[in-house]
C-alpha cells in the first residue's frame, strides 16, 4: 500500500507546491511509481508538472465528488512512473460545495481508496488555506510534510495549523502523523534563516529535514518550463536539496513519530 503525504502549511508562498513537483521527481527518479494529487484551484502543480490544465475537461473535482473514477483523471509527465491527478478552474467553488455533504471530510480519501495501490508514493499539494479543501487533504493522508519558509512572518500561523492536525487526528482521523518540516528558501549568509531554522526546532524537536531547501533561481524557473528540476537543471542547489529530501522521506519508511 502506497505512502500518501500531504503537503500542507495554509501559509502561501513557502514553496509547497515547488516542494510537491521536485519530491514526487526524485521519488520517481528513484524507481518509485509516484502520483502528484493537485488539490490548488490555481492548479500550479498541474501547470509546474507540463500539463495544461485549461484544455482538460476533468480533473480533482470531478473525481472528488464521484462523478469519475480518479485513476481516469490521472496524467502522464515527462517522468515515466510520476503522474499527476490535475486540478481544473472548477476546484475553486469545492469550499463551498462541500458543506451540506455526507462524510464531507472525506471525498479524497475516498476518492483515492481504489489507487492508492497502484503507488509507492501519492504526494498531496493543499492550498494555501485552512478550508475544507485542505481538510480534505490532511484526513487523505498517512502523513503530513510541512514547508517552511525561512522568513520572519514562516511561523506565523503554525500554531493554528497543528491544532487543526490535533483536531483531525481526534476527531476524524487518528492515523495520520507529522512526517516533519523542510525548511524551504533558505538564505545561509542571514541570520534571519538561520534564527527561522532555530525556532522552528521549538515546534518540530525531532522532526525537521536534514535536507534544507535554498533560495535558489533555477529552481523558480523550472515550472515556466513545465519541468521538475531534476529535468531543468540536476546540478543546482535546489536540485540537490529535494534529491536528499527524497532519500530522507525515503529512508522514513516505518519510523512515523505521533508528534501532535
Amino acid at each position: 500500500m502506497g505512502r500518501i503525504i500531504s503537503v500542507v502549511n495554509q501559509k502561501g508562498g513557502v514553496g509547497k507546491t515547488t516542494t510537491a513537483i521536485n519530491l514526487g521527481a526524485y521519488l520517481a527518479d528513484a524507481g518509485k511509481f509516484v502520483l502528484i494529487v493537485d488539490l490548488d484551484p490555481q492548479a500550479n502543480a498541474t501547470s509546474g508538472i507540463g500539463v495544461d490544465f485549461q484544455a482538460l475537461e476533468q480533473g480533482v473535482y470531478q473525481a472528488m465528488l464521484g462523478g469519475i473514477r480518479m485513476k481516469e483523471i490521472v496524467q502522464p509527465t515527462a517522468h515515466e512512473t510520476l503522474r499527476i491527478a490535475p486540478a481544473t478552474p472548477d476546484l475553486a467553488g469545492l469550499n463551498v460545495e462541500l458543506v451540506d455533504m455526507e462524510r464531507r471530510e472525506h471525498k479524497l480519501h475516498d476518492a483515492l481508496l481504489e489507487i492508492r495501490h497502484d503507488y509507492d508514493y501519492i504526494l498531496i499539494d493543499c492550498p494555501p488555506t485552512l478550508g475544507m479543501i485542505t481538510i480534505n487533504g490532511i484526513v487523505a493522508a498517512d502523513e503530513l510534510l510541512i514547508p517552511v519558509q525561512a522568513e520572519y512572518y514562516a511561523l506565523e500561523g503554525l500554531g493554528q495549523l497543528l491544532e487543526t492536525v490535533k483536531l483531525v487526528k481526534s476527531h476524524i482521523r487518528p492515523e495520520v502523523d507529522i512526517l516533519g518540516a523542510v525548511l524551504t528558501m533558505y538564505d545561509g549568509r542571514t541570520k534571519l534563516s538561520e534564527d527561522v531554522l532555530q525556532e522552528l526546532y521549538k515546534y518540530f524537536p525531532k522532526n525537521i529535514f536534514r535536507a534544507v531547501v535554498p533560495r535558489n533561481v533555477r529552481l523558480a524557473e523550472s515550472p515556466s518550463f513545465g519541468r521538475s528540476i531534476s529535468m531543468f537543471d540536476p546540478q543546482s542547489k535546489g536540485a540537490k536539496a529535494y534529491e536528499r529530501l527524497a532519500k530522507e522521506v525515503m529512508d522514513s519508511e516505518g519510523t512515523r513519530m505521533p508528534n501532535v
